[in-house]
Parts: C-alpha cells; sequence; structure tokens
C-alpha cells in the first residue's frame, strides 16, 4: 500500500487539492498547505518510488528564491495599474454618461437598450478590464431603465452580465495578463491575438438581441418618444463620421512619407481630435452646425477611446510595455475625472484600497502555486499530467475537447485567477508538446474561461447583479408605475442563452485559429528546412595567405595569393601553394585523432 501511494503521488496530490478546495478552504492557504504536506510525506517515501519521486529536505532551499521570482515580476506589475483605472473610470461616471447617450442614440429601435449595454460593456472592457466595475456600474444605470419600459427580466439580466464579461477577453484583460505569464509569452502578443475574438463576440451578443427582438417582439420595446431626450439626430452624426473620414484620408496621405506604416493612426489621431475639439466649440459658442445628440455622442464617446488608445496603442505600436501601458492608463483615468470634476481623495482612497485587496490575492495565489508546483514537479506530477493529455484519443482535437471540458467544469467551482494558476501551468507542457501555438491556446482558455462568472454555483457576474437588481417592489421616480422585483431564478436563466454563445465562440476559435494567429503578422513564411549557411574560405586572389608568417596576408602583402578552399585543421599542416602557373590544389587534412584534445 505504501508502495502504491509513493508511485502515484501525483494524482492523489491534486485529487486531495480538490477535496479541499470544495470543502471551502481560501485558495492560497489550500495550495500551500497542500504542498508543504505533500513535500513532507514525498521525502519520507522517496526511497519506496522507484525514482518516481525526487524531493529531499534542502529543496525547501528554493522557495524564498521561487517567491522572489514572482514578487519582481514587472509584467504582474500591470494588474494593479489596471485595476487602479478600472476604479477610477467606475468612479468617474464615464459608464453613466454612455450609457445614457449610447442608449439615446439606439433608443428608437427595437431592443435599443440592450445594444447600447452591450457597445458600452465592450468600452468599459476595453478601458477597464474589470468585470465587478462593469456589471454593478450597468446594473445601477441600464437595469432600471429596461425595467421602467417593459424589457424581459431574464433578457435584461442576461444582456448585463454578459457585457460585464468581456472584460475577460478584450484587452486589457486581467486574466490575459495573468495567462501570458503563466505560459511564457508576451502580453503584447496575448492582447494581439484576443482582440479579434472579443470583437466577434460581442457581435455574437447582438446577434442574439437581434435574434429576440423578432422572436419575441414584446421583450424588448424601442423607448418611447418622451424619453428620447436628446432628440433626434442621427443625420449630422453620419455628416461629422464622413467629415472625419475624410480628414483622417488627407492626413493619411500628407504623412505617408514621413510617417510610414503608422500613417493610417496619426491620420485618424488627427480627425478624432479635430472633429472633438469642432463638436466643443460648437456647444461652448452655441454656433448650433451639429444636433445635441450628435454632440453628446462626439463629446462623450471620444475620451473613453482616447484612452484605449493611450493604452492599447502605446502596446501594439511597441511604444510601451503592458506595465507602462497600465501606468499611462492610470493616469489618463486620474485626468478623465478631474476634468468631470469627481476626484478627490475620498475616491483615490477607494481606488487604492480595492487595488490592494486584489493585487494582495493575486500574490497570494501566486505563492500558494509556487509552494504547490515544487511538490507537484518533485513527484513528476509534471510528467503524469503531459503522459495523460497526450495520450488522449483525437491527437491535437481531441486534447483541446478535453481540456475545454475540463476548464468549463472546474469553472462551475473556481474563478479564473484560480483557474489561470493552478490548471494552465499544467496544461502549457502538454499543449506546447503537440505543437500547439501557446497563445492562441491561451486566448482560447481565456474566452472558456469567461463561463466562470455566468454559471451557478459560483458565478460572480451574477451575484454582482443580484446585487444591485431590485429585491423588493418600488415605485419608478418617472412613470410612477410599480415595479416588480428581478428574482435570483430570472437572473440565472437569463445567463444561460449567453454561457451557450460562449461555448460557441470557444468552438469558432477551434475552427477558425486565424482569429487569434493573425498576430505573428502576415510577412514572408521561412522554411527552416531551406536556410542555407554559406561560410566563405580563407583564400582566395584578395583571400588571407598561407599564415602570417608563410606568405604574408593576401597577394601583394608578403608572398603569392593561396586559394585555400577550406581551413586547415587545428594543429595540422597548412596546404601548400600551387607552382607558378599551375592552379592551386589544396592538400586533403588528415583525419584527427579524437583520443586526443585539438593542438592549439
Amino acid at each position: 500500500m505504501i508502495e502504491f501511494i509513493a508511485q502515484n503521488m501525483a494524482p492523489i496530490m491534486f485529487a486531495s487539492l480538490i477535496i479541499f478546495l470544495l470543502i471551502g478552504y481560501p485558495v492560497a492557504f489550500a495550495l500551500a498547505a497542500n504542498g508543504l504536506l505533500f513535500f513532507f510525506v514525498g521525502v519520507e517515501l522517496a526511497p519506496l518510488s522507484n525514482g518516481s519521486i525526487t524531493l529531499s529536505w534542502p529543496l525547501l532551499y528554493a522557495l524564498p528564491d521561487r517567491f522572489w521570482g514572482q514578487m519582481s515580476n514587472e509584467t504582474l506589475l500591470a494588474i494593479p495599474f489596471f485595476t487602479f483605472m478600472g476604479i477610477i473610470l467606475e468612479r468617474s461616471g464615464m459608464a453613466e454618461d454612455l450609457l445614457d447617450t449610447i442608449g439615446q442614440l439606439f433608443g428608437p429601435i427595437r431592443g435599443g437598450l440592450a445594444y447600447a449595454v452591450i457597445f458600452v460593456g465592450a468600452l468599459l472592457a476595453a478601458t477597464t478590464g474589470v468585470v465587478a466595475a462593469s456589471v454593478i456600474a450597468m446594473g445601477l444605470i441600464s437595469l432600471p431603465i429596461m425595467m421602467r419600459y417593459g424589457y424581459d427580466r431574464r433578457v435584461a439580466s442576461g444582456v448585463i452580465a454578459a457585457s460585464g464579461t468581456l472584460a475577460q477577453i478584450i484587452p486589457p484583460s486581467l486574466v490575459l495578463i495573468v495567462l501570458a505569464d503563466q505560459l511564457g509569452r508576451s502580453v503584447g502578443d496575448m492582447y494581439h491575438g484576443a482582440i479579434i475574438p472579443g470583437l466577434v463576440l460581442t457581435g455574437l451578443y447582438m446577434l442574439y438581441i437581434l435574434a429576440m427582438t423578432f422572436l419575441r417582439r414584446d421583450s424588448m420595446p424601442a423607448l418611447p418618444k418622451e424619453a428620447r431626450t436628446l432628440g433626434s439626430g442621427v443625420t449630422s452624426l453620419i455628416v461629422a463620421l464622413v467629415i472625419a473620414g475624410a480628414i483622417a484620408y488627407g492626413a493619411h496621405k500628407m504623412l505617408a512619407q514621413s510617417a510610414g506604416a503608422n500613417a493610417d493612426i496619426w491620420g485618424g489621431t488627427i480627425a478624432i481630435i479635430a472633429i472633438y475639439l469642432y463638436a466643443l466649440a460648437d456647444r461652448a459658442f452655441g454656433m448650433n452646425t451639429m444636433s445635441r445628440l450628435a454632440q453628446q455622442v462626439i463629446i462623450v464617446l471620444i475620451p473613453p477611446l482616447a484612452l484605449i488608445f493611450l493604452v492599447l496603442g502605446t502596446i501594439f505600436l511597441g511604444i510601451a510595455t503592458p506595465t507602462e501601458g497600465g501606468a499611462m492608463g492610470a493616469v489618463g483615468a486620474l485626468v478623465m475625472a478631474a476634468s468631470k470634476g469627481r476626484l478627490n481623495m475620498t475616491v483615490i482612497n477607494q481606488a487604492l484600497a480595492s487595488t490592494t485587496r486584489l493585487s494582495s490575492f493575486v500574490m497570494f495565489i501566486l505563492l500558494g502555486a509556487r509552494v504547490f508546483s515544487l511538490t507537484f514537479y518533485g513527484v513528476n506530477g509534471h510528467v503524469w499530467v503531459e503522459h495523460l493529455l497526450v495520450s488522449l484519443p483525437g491527437g491535437e482535437v481531441g486534447f483541446l475537447i478535453a481540456v475545454n471540458l475540463l476548464v468549463f467544469f472546474l469553472a462551475f467551482f473556481l474563478d479564473f485567477f484560480e483557474l489561470a494558476f493552478i490548471i494552465v501551468p499544467l496544461l502549457a507542457p502538454a499543449a506546447d508538446k503537440l505543437g500547439i501555438d501557446l497563445i492562441w491556446f491561451g486566448v482560447l482558455l481565456g474566452i472558456n474561461m469567461q463561463t466562470s462568472f455566468m454559471h451557478p454555483p459560483f458565478g460572480f457576474a451574477l451575484f454582482y447583479l443580484r446585487s444591485v437588481a431590485a429585491k423588493v417592489p418600488y415605485l419608478d421616480k418617472i412613470t410612477g408605475k410599480k415595479i416588480q422585483p428581478i428574482t435570483t431564478g430570472q437572473i440565472y436563466w437569463g445567463a444561460v442563452p449567453f454561457v451557450g454563445i460562449q461555448v460557441l465562440m470557444v468552438a469558432l476559435t477551434i475552427m477558425f485559429p486565424q482569429m487569434v494567429m493573425h498576430y505573428k503578422g502576415t510577412g514572408p513564411v521561412v522554411d527552416p528546412s531551406q536556410i542555407k549557411i554559406e561560410v566563405p574560405g580563407f583564400g582566395g586572389d584578395n583571400g588571407l595567405g598561407n599564415g602570417l608568417g608563410g606568405g604574408g596576408l593576401g597577394n601583394g602583402l608578403g608572398g603569392p595569393a593561396n586559394d585555400l578552399s577550406s581551413p586547415p585543421p587545428l594543429g595540422g599542416p597548412a596546404p601548400n601553394p600551387a607552382a607558378p602557373g599551375q592552379p592551386a590544389t589544396p592538400a586533403q587534412p588528415p583525419v584527427p585523432d579524437l583520443s586526443q584534445p585539438p593542438k592549439m
């Protein structure tokens, strides 16, 4: 029995960790305690394991170095920066302005508020990267309006929760930073690869809303005319966008020579600044050349877009690292909050406290995972996991199906940080051995981990929405009608279709990997097997002669030129020069005696 335990320490250790987590122990402490417990057991059972356990007491001395390696990791420094940026933006009132304005823009069409929530959810994801901030802000602002105008409760709660989870896959996502770190890949490449899947997922959400407007026409009515306080004016907005496009094209042509490949980016930047300044001037001086709706959309929408460019644009252009981009985003968020008059010490203290809590949470889990991995690798757990996954039927496809089913199942009980720190380091070696691109694999897992926010019993997006949704009947301030509360069952059932859409997105990413693989660019493909390296010979008319003393350096520097097609062997005789008028024939080098060291 003892020998059986010694030879199967890896699966026993992994199973005991799952039991600890299901009992309810904190993840960081469960990881560390499990690692230390099995380290002590493994050291005692090492002589009975037939070499499968390589643990010894001196190995504990490696723990401080492993801790320091994680605490000094500059990549993870982006997490507090992006968290701070998201909380400041949530306190600045940007979400309220965006939801009100975009809701007015889409209001005249059926399901307009749902489209607005998805659009604003994508914008908040690209600026905050924090699911809690997005879901709570949209739940507080949009849910009462949806209830006021007769939206189906399940559809309304589902679209708010799902739109908030877009912060998981649209950069600058915190989970993408952690996945890149655990997979040993660039955060910039991970961000670049996740852009298109994030946009496709946003489009699938909108397609679902479009389908629901046809299948259940009364579930999402349009806003009544009296609720559209900004009036009409879409034509004015379209004209402004056309003018901005013309400015961008002209600037691109003017800067094509000096800016090169970045001329289109600079052209777009100039156009956006021009139309933004014009909208501000039109409102300030009462010129009334633009409609109120167009003014409001441009003035409200451009600052977050500028912040997105400040963060993601600088990363994609190679100007800043993700950590530096996060720092610039935090400064930009402070500037935006100050410009709205909502920046004070209370807001800063709340943001710093929340950022410290989240960063400490991540760091403790990471340190616990270091203790667990030290023991798990010492009992050859990584070899056991790799053999288990690589030997699955179906090869690469079978591996991907099994891994995604495993992550989807574990997401019922673990959140994305825990999955990233526990499961991903075990899956990465097997994926790499099968030849799977780890950036693509990381984005695929990131999409799958979104489901951890959306299904019970630990769907955090559902909990966030439950905390701000009405629990008792209340009177609406605008219409005076009595609004019934939203039940927990309605929130859960509303999330089910969006979980299905997220699973569909996982399948689409497997079927169309180029959605992610575009991060490699479109440069010429080089076949390494066709690369030929030719080293020029020492000789020829202008080459080196027969050593520094016997013939000089080249022709005319002390002796006749020699055609030495190959250098003389170390310690062997140099080839004899040819007779005058005869072609040079290098002497064949003797076979070296490999039993003796070379003579220099």
